[in-house]
C-alpha cells in the first residue's frame, strides 16, 4: 500500500504549494530585472525600445516559474525560448549591443525550470522530451560558436545544476518512501503477530477452563441431581435441587465466557428473551412491581448480549428488593442493529431497607455486573436518580462473537 500523509499533517509549503511557487516567480523575475538592468546579463550600454520590450518578455518568461509543478516542460521552453530570442538579438544581425559581452544571455530562472521536469515529470516521455529541451538550452546559453572557457562553464553548470538537483532529491524521496512503507509493513506484521499471540493465549484459557472448572463442576451437578433423586427427605431434596440449579446456572455461564474466548461464530442461535418477563412477574408477585418494556427486535442480540442483559435485570431487580422496599420499577430494553441498551429505573422506596437483607449480599454485585459487561465490550451507568430512586444504564453492541457448540459442557 503507498504511502500517503493526510494533508493537515503536511508541512506549510507543501499544503500552499502554489502561493510559494507564487513567490518563488516573483523572487526570480526582480533578481533577474535587477541584474540585467544592473548590466550583469545582455542590457545593453544605451537601452532603447527593443530593449525595455525584451526586459518585459523576459519578466513574463520569469513569471511562468508560477505554473512550474503544473507544467514544468512548458516553463522550461518559454525561457528556452527567451534565451534563444535574447541571443539572435545580439547576433551580428540583431538589435542589440550588450555593454558586456562575456556575460550570459539566459536568466536566473532558467536553474529553476530546469529543475522542474525531472523532478515533476510523471512518465519518461516527459524527461526524454525535457532532456532535448534542456540540450537547446545549454547549448544557447554556452555559445560555443563564440568560444569561451568561462561562458561555457558557467553557461553549462547554471543548465546542469537544476537536474542534477531535481535527480538528487527524487531519489531521496523514492528511499524516504521505501523507507516508510517498509517500517508500515514492519508495523502491520508486529500487529499481526501481537493480536496471533492474543488469540493463541484467549484459546488456552477457554481450554484450561473447560478442561478444570467445567469438569468438577458439571460432577457437583450430575451429584446433586443423583441426590435429588434417592433422598427422601423434603429438606434434603431441595437443597440438592437448588445445588443442581446453581451448578447449571454457573456450567451456562462459563459457556459464555468460553465463547468470548474463543471467539468462534459457529452454531450462535438467537435466545429467547421470555426471561425477562418471567423476571418481572417474579418480583411483582413477591411485592416490588416492576414493569417490562421491550423496543425493538430481540433476535438483533447475540446470545451472549441477551444473556448479559438478562443478568443485569436479575442483579438491579434484587438490589431493589434489598436496598429500596415498596418501591416500583421500570424495566427498559432497547435493542437497535447495532447495541442493545437496558435501563432498569426504580423510584424512591416506601419504607426502611431490612438491615438483615441488605447483610446477605457481598456488596460486590455492581463490580462484578460492571465485570461481566465490560467483558462484551459495554459500559454500565449506576447511582441516585434525580427523584431520589436509583437507575442502572448498560450499553452493550448488539453482537458479541460467542461458541454455543464447542463441547464446553460434557
Amino acid at each position: 500500500m503507498p504511502y500517503r500523509v493526510r494533508m493537515r499533517d503536511r508541512p506549510w509549503h507543501c499544503r500552499h504549494w502554489f502561493a510559494v511557487d507564487v513567490g518563488v516567480a516573483a523572487f526570480f523575475l526582480l533578481l533577474d530585472t535587477w541584474l540585467t538592468l544592473a548590466g550583469a546579463s545582455w542590457w545593453p550600454a544605451d537601452p532603447d525600445t527593443p530593449a525595455w520590450i525584451l526586459l518585459g518578455i523576459q519578466a513574463a518568461a520569469c513569471s511562468t516559474l508560477a505554473v512550474r509543478r503544473l507544467a514544468p516542460l512548458t516553463v522550461l521552453t518559454v525561457l528556452a525560448g527567451f534565451t534563444l530570442l535574447v541571443t539572435l538579438s545580439i547576433s551580428p544581425f540583431g538589435v542589440l549591443t550588450p555593454a558586456h559581452d562575456a556575460n550570459l544571455w539566459a536568466p536566473f530562472a532558467t536553474v529553476v525550470a530546469a529543475y522542474g521536469p525531472f523532478f515533476y515529470g510523471r512518465t519518461r516521455q516527459d524527461r526524454r522530451t525535457a532532456l532535448i529541451a534542456l540540450a537547446v538550452l545549454t547549448i544557447v546559453v554556452a555559445r560555443p560558436w563564440e568560444p569561451s572557457l568561462m561562458v561555457i562553464m558557467i553557461g553549462v553548470l547554471r543548465t546542469a545544476l537544476g537536474p542534477l538537483l531535481a535527480l538528487y532529491f527524487d531519489a531521496r524521496r523514492r528511499l524516504v518512501l521505501a523507507l516508510t512503507e517498509r517500517a508500515e509493513r514492519a508495523e502491520r506484521e508486529r500487529h499481526l503477530l501481537a493480536e496471533q499471540a492474543r488469540t493463541e493465549e484467549r484459546a488456552r484459557l477457554a481450554g484450561e477452563m473447560h478442561d478444570v472448572v467445567t469438569h468438577r463442576v458439571s460432577l457437583m451437578v450430575l451429584q446433586a441431581g443423583a441426590l435429588r433423586i434417592t433422598t427422601t427427605e423434603e429438606t434434603t431434596k431441595q437443597a440438592a435441587e437448588e445445588l443442581r440449579a446453581a451448578g447449571c446456572q454457573a456450567l451456562d455461564e462459563l459457556r459464555d465466557l468460553i465463547g468470548i474466548l474463543r471467539t468462534k461464530t459457529e452454531g450462535e442461535q438467537t435466545p429467547l428473551a421470555a426471561g425477562l418477563a418471567a423476571l418481572a412477574a417474579e418480583s411483582t408477585a413477591i411485592g416490588t412491581p416492576a414493569e417490562l418494556r421491550e423496543q425493538g427486535d430481540r433476535s438483533l442480540a447475540s446470545p451472549v448480549v441477551a444473556r448479559t442483559a438478562y443478568r443485569i435485570v436479575r442483579e438491579a431487580l434484587t438490589n431493589v428488593r434489598k436496598h429500596a422496599p415498596g418501591a416500583r420499577v421500570t424495566v427498559r430494553v432497547e435493542y437497535h442493529e447495532t447495541r442493545v441498551r437496558v435501563t432498569v429505573h426504580n423510584t424512591p422506596p416506601a419504607g426502611e431497607p431490612s438491615d438483615s437483607l441488605v447483610g446477605t449480599g457481598s456488596g460486590l454485585g455492581l463490580d462484578h455486573l460492571r465485570q461481566r459487561i465490560e467483558l462484551v465490550h459495554g459500559t454500565l451507568h449506576a447511582g441516585p436518580t434525580p427523584d431520589g430512586g436509583f437507575g442502572v444504564e448498560a450499553t452493550m453492541p448488539a453482537y458479541v462473537p460467542t461458541a454455543e457448540s464447542v463441547g464446553v459442557i460434557p
